[in-house]
């Protein structure tokens, strides 16, 4: 599972790379400490998923730029990666202790195989990982949900997402593993047994090749039902049109902070600015942090005299001022140079932006860093009202936070905003947040512009697919034309409603099959 996104991308091999962790921790109830042998196995597969995924994380190191001693600089690197790394262990521990237990109260009761105990154990695995995502999502920490392997690649299996978010690919990912783990464990019974599939007592719906036919067949009619979503004509009228430019300044981390970074970001930002004014853009989107400045400063700023001058709106990457903090914010700079909304960065990433349990954490940090934070969030529920309407913005990280785009969408938000910073990382990173906004984009139905300072820049359309891509590290400028939607999908005006109805159904199943 840890090869199925960026770097490697085999999202293929997600559709069965659960199923040994299913079998083995079916198997480990039997034995004489089956919660011991669950942990030890959860910690292996875990680490092995969300290590090798989020490996990209240790590219923090070097930040000997930021003043941080080398030593130091990678102390905090392995400290970042592993914690975010058992962060993910703990919720497959957690999904493994759950089956070791429902094992072992089924095993009280009967241990008889029939058709009702499979159902009952998919259901009750799907429901116990969909429901300990959808919690692990509610906190600070969230990246590496089992639906983003298949993005952006199967895009017909992501517009499930469309029905109830990224739970409903989740939880499809989960029930085809699960039936091919319970079908390997039939086949493991026979064989102790001594008998073949064709001759065993079981009946015909417990029979391994029948569950593989099963898993098959659900394979097949997801996929379906994704290429029906998939296959729906767009509606895109021109008065609908949008013309966005976008500005992809290419300002390393190691200069962004000083004088070096913040000329040349003046310089990229104002030249790109009037170069996709001439084309006749109708609004151009600079990245995350664009201008390293507070907002007091932006108005005397060579980008915002080029504002006033091109009549062009803007949506400018820099920090606000909040009392004694600051935010990381997006602005709204009107034609005529004055700002007309902002936006605040509501998902801090943490250590990196804010520090997590201030009190605990807060003085390990300062002795690695001699950096302060004072970063804060902005508020859940803002609106971004532009000129052209109601936008959904989401800044770097909230981008793996499906809830927080269809929120927007919810609230009449037209369009997908997002900008990230992404330098200073593997390649494997910003490809890896490419995916998570073309799953945002299907959820919602919406056109994304996606701006970052060092890459992947694009334009990802409503069904996924990417118009434009930027090269890596390289300054760039774009243009392309974007429409303004108010559809409203199932996700969008439902939730995440898929989740309860599996944990419903299987605490159904598990007392019928106790009744009997």
């Amino acid at each position: 599972m840890g090869i199925t996104p960026a770097p490697v991308e085999a999202w293929g091999l997600a559709w069965i790379a659960l199923v040994p962790l299913w079998v083995l921790v079916v198997n480990a109830a039997k034995q004489q400490h089956p919660y011991k042998s669950a942990i030890a196995l959860a910690v292996a597969w875990g680490f092995g998923y969300h290590g090798l995924a989020l490996f990209w994380v240790t590219g923090v190191h070097p930040m000997t730029w930021m003043g941080v001693p080398w030593l130091a600089s990678v102390a905090i690197a392995l400290f970042c990666w592993l914690f975010i790394t058992f962060w993910g262990v703990a919720l497959v521990t957690s999904w493994s202790l759950g089956m070791v237990f429902l094992e072992k109260a089924k095993a009280k009761k009967t241990r008889a195989n029939d058709s009702l105990l499979v159902l009952t154990r998919v259901l009750a695995g799907v429901a116990l990982w969909c429901g300990l995502e959808a919690f692990w999502g509610l906190g600070a920490l969230y990246w590496t949900s089992l639906s983003y392997t298949q993005s952006p690649h199967n895009l017909v299996i992501l517009h499930l997402g469309q029905l109830s978010g990224p739970m409903t690919v989740t939880a499809a990912l989960v029930a085809v593993n699960g039936l091919l783990a319970e079908a390997w464990i039939r086949y493991q019974e026979l064989r102790l047994r001594g008998l073949k599939s064709e001759n065993s007592p079981l009946k015909f719906v417990e029979k391994p090749t029948t569950l593989v036919m099963v898993a098959t067949g659900l394979l097949i009619v997801l996929h379906l039902m994704g290429l029906g979503l998939y296959s729906r004509a767009l509606a895109q009228s021109p008065e609908t049109a949008l013309k966005v430019g976008i500005i992809q300044g290419n300002i390393p981390n190691t200069i962004k902070l000083y004088d070096e970074g913040r000329r040349r970001a003046i310089t990229n930002y104002t030249n790109g600015y009037r170069t996709l004014a001439d084309q006749g853009v109708d609004a151009v989107l600079t990245p995350e942090g664009a201008l390293p400045f507070f907002q007091s400063k932006l108005r005397g700023s060579d980008f915002v005299s080029a504002v006033r001058e091109k009549g062009v709106v803007a949506w400018l990457g820099a920090f606000g001022e909040q009392g004694n903090s600051y935010t990381n914010s997006l602005f709204t700079i009107a034609s005529d140079g004055e700002i007309f909304s902002r936006y605040n960065k509501v998902k801090l990433v943490p250590i990196g932006e804010y520090v997590p349990f201030e009190r605990v954490l807060g003085m390990i940090i300062q002795r690695l860093s001699p950096l302060e934070e004072h970063q804060t969030a902005g508020l859940p529920d803002q609106v971004f009202e532009t000129p052209f309407g109601r936008v959904i913005v989401g800044i770097c990280y909230e981008s793996a936070f499906a809830s927080h785009f269809r929120a927007q969408a919810a609230r009449g938000g037209e369009f997908i905003l997002t900008a990230s910073n992404n330098a200073h990382y593997s390649q494997a990173m910003p490809a890896q947040h490419h995916a998570q906004d073309v799953m945002r984009a299907i959820e919602t139905d919406r056109w994304a512009v996606r701006a970052t300072n060092t890459g992947y820049s694009g334009v990802v359309d409503p069904h996924g697919r990417t118009v434009w891509m930027s090269d890596i590290n390289t300054y760039e400028i774009h243009a392309d034309t974007v429409y303004r939607r108010n559809t409203r999908t199932l996700y969008v005006g439902w939730g995440d409603w898929l989740t309860p109805v599996l944990g419903v159904s299987a605490l159904g199943c598990w007392v019928v099959f106790y009744r009997r």
